[in-house]
């Protein structure tokens, strides 16, 4: 679905402000790039375009912060996180739009409560809590299409530096939207008629993770 030209340039425009604050905030862009493109398109297709839209974003992360990386934590949150990826965005076919919609509302509203009830991190850094948070980021990922924000609590636990925490998120989000695109792809959610965004976003990726 091709947008009008007002509707392209305002697009791109909160597409830029959710980049630079996914990149600021460290939870990436798809916790506020969601519910902004499910404004434009369809739900399913929004899904599509975010996952499109962070390959490209997290491939800028990764050029830019590309000396640091927490090998453990890339196993430990990433291979439960692509795994589960994969199954929520596979049963995502299943569950009623406007179910999606209402859980997608739902789980913003408790992120935002958690991110102000929790300023101080209270999970552990311990392998099992990097395990579980990879399994449920990854799996509301796939289903809802934003799970960065669980990604971050579980990163933030382990007291790791500004610049490993960005760039070992983005290799982990990097494997989480490789893999959901596929799917995606595959549930019909990913058509030509939205490859002409791609372009701009790529520019607005690389601009607002600068910016950020």
């Amino acid at each position: 679905p091709e947008l009008t030209d007002i509707n392209l340039y305002l697009f791109l425009v909160l597409a830029l402000v959710a980049e630079v604050l996914g990149t600021l905030g460290g939870f990436g862009s798809s916790l506020l790039f969601v519910p902004i493109a499910s404004y434009f398109f369809s739900f399913q297709t929004a899904l599509g375009i975010t996952a499109l839209f962070h390959v490209l974003s997290n491939l800028t992360k990764i050029v830019l912060f590309k000396n640091g990386i927490d090998k453990n934590l890339l196993i430990w949150v990433g291979i439960p996180a692509v795994t589960f990826v994969s199954i929520g965005a596979w049963l995502n076919q299943f569950l009623t739009t406007s179910w999606l919609e209402m859980a997608l509302g739902i789980f913003l509203v408790l992120t935002s409560i958690a991110f102000f009830m929790m300023r101080n991190n209270v999970l552990k850094p311990t392998r099992n809590y990097a395990i579980l948070g990879g399994t449920i980021s990854g799996f509301i990922a796939g289903a809802i299409g934003t799970g960065g924000a669980i990604r971050g609590l579980t990163l933030t636990a382990f007291q790791i530096s500004t610049p490993v925490f960005i760039a070992t998120s983005a290799f982990i989000d990097l494997a989480i939207d490789s893999s959901r695109s596929i799917v995606y792809f595959f549930n019909g959610y990913i058509k030509s008629d939205i490859l002409y965004l791609m372009p701009p976003l790529l520019l607005v990726s690389v601009l607002g993770t600068y910016i950020g």
